[in-house]
């Protein structure tokens, strides 16, 4: 697809205000996302510049900035992240960008309460799972063998993603899915939202438990044998590695990665990435041991 040709579909010029090179790409994404597809993103300052994905071929930036952009497509905008995201709500029905519609299909040996809701499209559940009482299951799911879903859950919700114009908000179409892996279980009333491009999934990895009334955002990466404590909220394409331990109500802001064996500590707002290994504590969070020392006045051996 090309900018232009969008264009030509729509009655909107979606505040583009002129094509300087017109490339073909497959797709949307954030400028560093790592796809195997050549895709179209948006620069709104100078230092995203420097870490282009190389499969970049068409970039929706400003008229300042584009005089810095080579070898690379230019739409220019006034709001480049608007104009961008109004593109692909456009595309949204576009069936060369959203993904291949498919008929709902449930593995063997399942439990799955009359009092569920599974879209009849775009749903895949495997052997031996069950599902409970007022669960909602929506299209673009996959759901792995052995997993369990307790009562009142949503699995694929749109995610929390506005954008805001001088006269308006408008919501951002979640156009991508969720993958849950094999024995993991989700506790009561969760919400999982799905991802925003088509090409990308939120993630629950094999083995994994989520607590009751946990929020996990658009695009986040959660690992195999984590476990999440009730109440806890996790932000939008986060990363969280393998083996970690979320405590109850913690907070983590969107774009974190809590590496290996980590422990976020109960209560913790966490803003900035953990190293694998390390125990965090408070709020904002720090390493635990400097918490203790220098807000308690515990010194650890």
């Amino acid at each position: 697809m090309r900018i232009s040709e969008i264009i030509a579909n729509s009655k909107d010029n979606f505040g583009i205000l002129g094509i300087l090179s017109d490339k073909e790409f497959c797709s949307f994404g954030l400028s560093s996302s790592d796809l195997d597809v050549h895709f179209c993103t948006f620069i709104n300052n100078v230092k995203y510049l420097n870490n282009i994905s190389p499969n970049v071929k068409m970039i929706i930036t400003t008229s300042k900035i584009s005089k810095l952009v080579k070898n690379i497509g230019v739409c220019i905008s006034q709001n480049p992240k608007i104009t961008f995201f109004k593109l692909h709500n456009f595309l949204q029905n576009d069936y060369s960008y959203s993904r291949i519609k498919f008929e709902s299909n449930i593995g063997k040996n399942c439990k799955i309460s009359e009092l569920v809701n599974i879209s009849k499209e775009n749903v895949k559940i495997g052997n031996n799972v069950i599902i409970e009482d007022f669960v909602v299951i929506k299209e673009n799911t996959i759901i792995g063998d052995n997993t369990i879903v307790r009562t009142g859950s949503i699995i694929g919700g749109e995610g929390f993603e506005f954008k805001k114009e001088e006269s308006e908000v408008f919501s951002v179409k979640h156009l991508g899915g969720i993958k849950i892996g094999k024995n993991v279980e989700i506790q009561c009333n969760t919400c999982i939202d799905k991802a925003v491009y088509p090409w990308d999934n939120t993630i629950i990895g094999d083995y994994s438990k989520i607590d009751n009334l946990v929020q996990i955002g658009h695009a986040v990466k959660i690992g195999k044998r984590c476990l999440i404590a009730g109440n806890s909220l996790i932000g939008g394409r986060t990363v969280v590695c393998d083996g970690v331990w979320i405590g109850p109500g913690v907070t983590i802001s969107n774009g974190i990665e809590i590496g290996n064996n980590a422990r976020v500590n109960l209560g913790s707002v966490v803003v900035s990435n953990v190293k694998s290994n390390e125990s965090v504590t408070g709020n904002f969070a720090i390493n635990t041991r400097k918490f203790l020392k220098h807000v308690k006045g515990i010194e650890l051996s």
